[in-house]
Formats: structure tokens, C-alpha cells, sequence
């Protein structure tokens, strides 16, 4: 019955409905294994500001794994700064969007390999 009345509803909230499911999966941690806070920090911004909408949802899980190695590896400066300042300042913001879209050139979806 869902499934029908998803299939009702306008382009708009179709695509509000496919972030929040992004976003339930970015909050999952496994067991003994915690997201470092600002790993959270940033995986959250992604998928709050869409740069997650264009990946089918089974892309989520590696998207995050691969946005954090790719941080930890380039941007540890940013990871730091978030720690230290322990809020998101608009130098922060743009930093961050900076980091995501420089990652969107170099992760693949599943659907385009």
C-alpha cells in the first residue's frame, strides 16, 4: 500500500523521502566502531545539502567509507579545524563544500562503473 501511494506523491517529495532514507543510512555505526565526530559532522552536511542525491542509496555506505578515507587523506586539516573549533564557521562551510565537491570527481557510483 505504501509503495502505491509513494508512487502518488510529487517529484519533490519523492526526492525529500530518498534523502531522509540516505540520511538513516549515514547515521548507522556499526558495533564497537563509532564515527568519529567529525566524520559525523561532515557525512551529515553532505547528506543534508544533497551531494549525496545523485548515488543510488546502495552507493551510501561505500560513498562514506571512501569520503572519510579521502578526507583523512587530503583534508586532515579541515577534521582538525572541526574538532577544534567545535562548530561550523563559515570558513568551515565552504571548506567543507569545497572538500565534497572536489570528492564527487573522483567517486563512482555503482551505476557508472
Amino acid at each position: 500500500a505504501f509503495s502505491a501511494f509513494a508512487s502518488d506523491l510529487d517529484p519533490a517529495t519523492q526526492a525529500q523521502l530518498a534523502r531522509g532514507r540516505r540520511l538513516v543510512e549515514t547515521l548507522k555505526q556499526g558495533q564497537y566502531s563509532p564515527i568519529k565526530v567529525e566524520n559525523q559532522v561532515i557525512i551529515i552536511f553532505a547528506t543534508t545539502n544533497g551531494y549525496l542525491d545523485q548515488y543510488p542509496e546502495e552507493d551510501v555506505v561505500r560513498y562514506e567509507a571512501e569520503l572519510f578515507e579521502y578526507l583523512a587523506n587530503k583534508h586532515q586539516a579541515l577534521l582538525d579545524k572541526i574538532i577544534a573549533d567545535k562548530s561550523i564557521k563559515d570558513d568551515t562551510k565552504a571548506a567543507m563544500k569545497s572538500a565534497l565537491e572536489e570528492f564527487k570527481s573522483v567517486f563512482k557510483s555503482s551505476a557508472e562503473a
